[in-house]
């Protein structure tokens, strides 16, 4: 059995998501064959778990950064 190639890290979230738009479309397009369709699968999913994983390391960052930063600021006298 042929040795499957390595995948690729993508450059950045939007590298992998316009990548991963173009496989969704290669295989919405139904002109693959049986092998290119399932490795068109394979690096979809590899692709969508990066995605996730991005997304997830963003979200956990903006939870660090509202539960430091975000806060309402205490009222001046100038306010009122």
């Amino acid at each position: 059995m042929a040795k499957a190639p390595e995948s690729k890290v993508p450059p950045s979230f939007e590298a992998a998501l316009a990548e991963l738009e173009g496989v969704v479309s290669a295989m919405e397009g139904s002109q693959l064959t049986l092998e290119a369709s399932l490795a068109a699968y394979r690096r979809g999913a590899e692709l969508l778990k990066y995605c996730q994983g991005m997304l997830e390391d963003a979200q956990q960052q903006i939870r660090i950064l509202e539960g430091e930063t975000l806060r309402a600021l205490p009222a001046s006298d100038d306010d009122e």
